[in-house]
């Protein structure tokens, strides 16, 4: 039932008991296929470097802020930057079977006051591209921001970045509208679409990551028997072909 306020007015639902949510720490995170390591430049670096450097070219690097650094001395710049970001929290993805880094993964947009905070700075190497490392690393993130008490989470992209755009809704994240002409990037105009999870929403959405998370579920090459799709509730998933799994 629509609340109303004392002018008979239509307001939102009250918060009696809510408290600012925590601010998210740098420290380690592990689960069972990955763990998430504060990003440290000196220590990785180079693995990383080398991570991004077994793609064949740099199309990955399309829709973010700046191209594939071409030399580890350019990478090692970005990588300083990246560290260096005002409120961002950013991790370093380790695959736990090679115990190598992986990738690279943000919280930004930090507001602890209304409880919210983005999903950002999401650059996957090819080994960890369409895998469980992948799938775990975003559910870790996602599990530790709630536990702080986060209310909203958001994920945005570029409206042309087709595989981030399945990869929010293959998570559980649900599309909430377009920005138009929203920023400029690398001389063209960007549209970005607005994803979020809530926090009424997202019990389900773990309990279906986790059970998709055992390690039953996979064969001896880390191929599913269950589609990730199939364990979220339908309202809170949109269908994606990026749902196969090797480690």
């Amino acid at each position: 039932m629509q609340q109303m306020n004392q002018y008979n007015q239509p307001v939102g639902p009250a918060l009696p008991d809510w408290q600012p949510a925590i601010l998210p720490q740098r420290q380690t995170v592990a689960g069972q296929y990955c763990r998430l390591e504060p990003l440290d430049t000196a220590k990785h670096c180079s693995d990383l470097y080398a991570a991004y450097a077994s793609a064949p070219d740099g199309r990955d690097w399309t829709y973010l802020t700046e191209e594939r650094p071409a030399t580890l001395e350019a990478f090692r710049a970005w990588l300083h930057k990246r560290a260096a970001e005002a409120h961002w929290v950013t991790f370093t993805i380790f695959c736990a079977r090679r115990n190598r880094p992986v990738g690279l993964a943000s919280y930004m947009r930090i507001d602890t006051i209304n409880g919210s905070l983005e999903l950002g700075g999401l650059t996957w190497s090819p080994l960890m591209k369409r895998t469980i490392v992948g799938t775990e690393a975003l559910y870790l993130l996602l599990k530790t921001a709630f536990a702080l008490g986060y209310r909203r989470l958001e994920w945005k992209c570029d409206s042309l970045n087709a595989p981030s755009r399945k990869a929010a809704e293959r998570i559980g994240f649900r599309y909430e509208g377009t920005f138009r002409q929203m920023m400029t990037r690398k001389g063209r105009s960007r549209d970005t679409q607005w994803f979020s999870i809530l926090d009424g929403e997202w019990p389900a959405i773990e309990q279906a990551i986790s059970l998709w998370l055992v390690k039953d579920n996979f064969d001896e090459h880390g191929q599913q028997f269950r589609r990730l799709s199939a364990l979220l509730r339908p309202a809170e998933m949109v269908d994606s072909s990026v749902d196969r799994a090797a480690v």
